[in-house]
């Protein structure tokens, strides 16, 4: 069986890792990972057809090929292979997680950064017990820095990826009630995500905190170094900025109040930083990448440079128009933390007409025991504002007596939204990943209302 060693030479000759076959490149190297419905061993043969330079296995194989490296565990490997890698850097890695906002936050810190530093980071949402390993060792030996994402949705999921990224800095955007079956519920979250913390308390490392938040400053107690933002009494403070300090957009476009002004109080000297994110609930996002860039040497004005030059992607808070329609798609993930400060922002957004508003929601997940409950409390919510229509989604909003349109699915209600005629609206549609919400607009060729003048 090869080694690690050996295999880490064989890595830095040929640094580009996949583990599906659809995507290889001649010239990587294949991880034959198994899942509970394949096996990749079964593909090694015609990765190497593909041009893979090597393909890592943990069967043995039916012929024999020197380009065919049997190890005991292939998923084990890799997440060996990535802390073989990482031993290698004596730079800040920060590593990011919590239950709402990772990739957001992620993004944001990593465009703060970039502004003055070699930075690699998380690509998209790859920050599980594969993504995390992968992303690794994507780190290339000119990094200065190295920001990683850390989702999880059970107990010792956070620890076990601490292990071999070894965090010198970390960052937990809240604790939210997301996951709450895998966690076994709010108890077992707050449980579950400090473990970044405790690694960081263990290691002598520094931990970026959100004041407002009393579940992270007692969590927070004894890690060596700690560094503050949020609204009041922090290291680095900044609120939303008021109407008048906030009339322009740094050439985004979407009405007054559409988008998140950031004014610095404290801290740094980057004034009102125009964002192309929706939302004040992302107020805390902006203030930890200032705070972690400021902290670090970056520019102000460099700072607010990046961060006005962030756009969201990937149904992350997107603003769209099509027929004179304003359409925030956050449809990328959702609990009843995320679900609740969504249309409470939506709600109260300035710009748009009460009577002009639609909310299509979809189903949370994963919620356990506590999903019908937690449900019926964004019904509940929904009924404290007006609205021009209201459709939910799916899942458990499909077990609950409301006065609201109802469909079965994402498609149900793309077949509704296109035989509507909605014109000159606003529309927020956000629901978990597994309902698929973005599906509802299929017909549509959306165009991002995030384009600068």
């Amino acid at each position: 069986m090869v080694t690690i060693e050996e295999l880490y030479e064989i890595y830095l000759q040929h640094p580009q890792i996949q583990t599906d076959t659809r995507l290889l490149k001649p010239g990587d190297i294949f991880f034959a990972l198994k899942g509970p419905n394949f096996n990749g061993n079964t593909f090694a043969p015609k990765a190497l057809e593909l041009g893979a330079a090597y393909a890592v296995i943990d069967e043995k194989p039916a012929t024999s090929d020197d380009r065919l490296l049997l190890v005991g565990d292939v998923l084990t490997t890799l997440q060996d292979l990535s802390l073989h890698h990482r031993k290698k850097f004596d730079i800040p890695f920060i590593a990011i997680t919590g239950s709402n906002g990772k990739t957001t936050t992620k993004e944001l810190v990593h465009a703060a950064l970039s502004a003055e530093y070699i930075t690699y980071t998380t690509r998209g949402n790859l920050n599980n017990h594969i993504g995390v390993p992968l992303t690794l060792l994507s780190v290339r030996r000119d990094a200065e820095f190295a920001v990683i994402e850390m989702g999880a949705n059970h107990q010792k999921e956070i620890a076990g990826y601490c292990r071999y990224a070894l965090p010198t800095h970390g960052i937990i955007t809240n604790i939210g009630r997301a996951h709450l079956e895998g966690f076994g519920g709010p108890e077992g979250v707050k449980k579950g995500k400090g473990e970044l913390y405790d690694h960081l308390r263990d290691h002598n490392g520094t931990a970026f905190v959100l004041r407002d938040s009393e579940d992270l400053r007692q969590m927070s107690r004894g890690i060596p170094h700690v560094i503050t933002y949020g609204i009041r009494d922090a290291d680095y403070i900044g609120r939303v900025a008021p109407e008048e300090t906030a009339t322009a957009n740094a050439g985004h476009k979407g009405g007054p109040g559409t988008f998140l002004n950031v004014e610095i109080t404290h801290g740094a000297t980057t004034g009102v930083i125009h964002t192309a994110l929706v939302g004040d609930y992302n107020l805390p996002n902006v203030l930890v990448a200032v705070a972690v860039a400021k902290h670090f040497g970056v520019p102000d004005v460099r700072i607010r440079k990046a961060i006005e030059q962030y756009t969201p992607s990937n149904s992350r808070s997107q603003l769209l128009e099509k027929d004179g329609n304003h359409i925030i798609l956050d449809a990328y993930n959702a609990n009843p933390s995320s679900m609740r400060a969504a249309i409470e922002n939506f709600a109260k957004l300035p710009g748009a007409d009460p009577n002009k508003k639609i909310l299509i929601l979809g189903a949370m997940a994963e919620l356990g025991p506590e999903s019908v409950h937690e449900h019926q409390g964004i019904v509940d919510l929904i009924g404290q504002y007006p609205w021009r229509e209201v459709v939910l989604v799916g899942g458990d909003f499909l077990k609950l007596r409301h006065q609201y349109k109802s469909f079965a699915n994402s498609k149900e209600a793309a077949q509704w939204f296109h035989h509507a005629g909605i014109k000159d609206a606003w529309l927020l549609i956000k629901g978990s990943r597994s309902s698929r919400m973005e599906e509802v607009l299929a017909t549509l060729q959306d165009q991002p209302k995030t384009s600068r003048a």
